[in-house]
């Protein structure tokens, strides 16, 4: 005699456990959006993401950090100069920097040829700076500004008390060099921050007090025995350095102020000899 098989749910005939109740069941309010079952995470997964959290980023390699010891901080040093326009080398061949991009007025005043002032145009130009020249011969500087810069106008020639407002700045400085022979006007342009002026005399003439004065440095080239006098009585430069002026080199010049002297030798390099030939202190 047969007798019917007990009667399974479909759950029993696939092997699940008939107890277990499912994980989302229908509410009065249900939505009928599937919620999302957030599944339990492996231990390994969950250090990776504290690890690699996203409000911290990733972490750096691991290394062993640098320290030095107190007495080797010394060997980590390096030899840093001023910044500027680098007109020779001085007594102890060390180059000598001539800085005229100043966040504040800075006077020049250059007793010397044209040569010399043409060797500092083209370097002034060479570091950055816009060169305007105020002089009473243009032939002399035309050559000059047609060559400075590769093709690009840094070098700009005006006629005297003719030169506009440059606007200097701290990203395009100005040098402006005066060659107005040995009794300059005074200029329409002065110095300002960023703003250079080097006024260039011949020699040491009657008016040349005023301006050696008013300086803040001065280069002087060979002088006559005369003139050194003039400088004496204006700068209080000691007999030794007096005595020596006379006697100078045709590239060798005394830059000074109140407190400081410094003889300087500038070598001229290929391509400014070839456009402004060997050095000389009288044109």
């Amino acid at each position: 005699m047969s007798y019917p098989s007990p009667t399974m749910n479909p759950g029993q005939q696939r092997g699940q456990n008939p107890e277990r109740r499912p994980a989302h069941v229908a509410s009065p309010t249900d939505t009928g959006m599937i919620p999302l079952l957030q599944q339990p995470e492996a231990p390994e997964q969950h250090q990776q993401r504290r690890i690699f959290s996203p409000g911290f980023g990733l972490r750096g390699p691991r290394r062993n950090r640098h320290v030095v010891t107190s007495e080797e901080i010394a060997a980590i040093s390096m030899p840093i100069g001023d910044d500027g326009v680098i007109i020779g080398t001085d007594t102890e061949n060390q180059p000598a920097v001539l800085g005229l991009a100043r966040p504040n007025p800075f006077d020049v005043v250059v007793v010397g040829g044209l040569w010399f002032a043409q060797v500092l145009a083209l370097r002034a130009a060479a570091t950055g700076a816009r060169v305007a020249v105020e002089t009473g011969r243009p032939q002399a500087w035309t050559q000059l500004a047609q060559a400075a810069g590769g093709g690009q106008q840094c070098v700009t020639v005006y006629p005297v008390g003719r030169v506009p407002a440059q606007g200097p700045s701290v990203s395009s400085p100005v040098v402006l060099i005066r060659d107005c022979g040995v009794r300059p006007p005074r200029g329409r342009v002065t110095s300002l921050p960023w703003q250079a002026v080097v006024t260039v005399l011949p020699f040491v003439g009657e008016h040349a007090p005023r301006w050696l004065a008013q300086a803040q440095l001065v280069g002087i080239q060979r002088i006559s025995p005369q003139e050194t006098e003039v400088v004496r009585e204006t700068l209080g430069v000691p007999a030794e350095h007096l005595q020596l002026l006379p006697t100078l080199s045709d590239n060798v010049a005394l830059w000074c102020t109140r407190k400081h002297r410094k003889y300087v030798m500038t070598e001229p390099t290929d391509a400014e000899t070839g456009l402004l030939g060997a050095a000389r202190r009288m044109d």
